[in-house]
C-alpha cells in the first residue's frame, strides 16, 4: 500500500506523486471519481467502457415511448374537452 502525505493548495488543488499515479494507473488527462466515505476522500480512476448498441432496438423503444406519450396526450385533451 502506497501512503503519502499530500498538501492541499489554493483552490483545493492536490498534487499526486508519480508513484501514486503509476500505481493507480492515472496518467495525464485521466479522469478520476472522488467519493466521500465518512471523513475520507477516495479517488478512483474513471475507466471508459465501450459497449455495442443495437440501434434498431433503440429506435423501436423510442418509437414505442412516443406512442405511449401521444396516447397520454390524447387522453388529456379528451378530458379537457369534456
Amino acid at each position: 500500500m502506497a501512503l503519502s502525505i499530500l498538501k492541499v493548495r489554493k483552490r483545493g488543488v492536490v498534487i499526486l506523486s508519480k508513484e501514486l499515479r503509476s500505481k493507480a494507473g492515472i496518467e495525464e488527462d485521466s479522469e478520476v471519481v472522488a467519493e466521500i466515505r465518512g471523513n475520507e476522500v477516495l479517488l478512483r480512476l474513471l475507466k471508459s467502457v465501450i459497449v455495442s448498441v443495437d440501434w434498431a432496438a433503440v429506435e423501436k423503444i423510442l418509437h414505442e415511448e412516443d406512442e405511449v406519450e401521444e396516447e397520454k396526450l390524447r387522453k388529456i385533451l379528451k378530458e379537457l374537452r369534456s
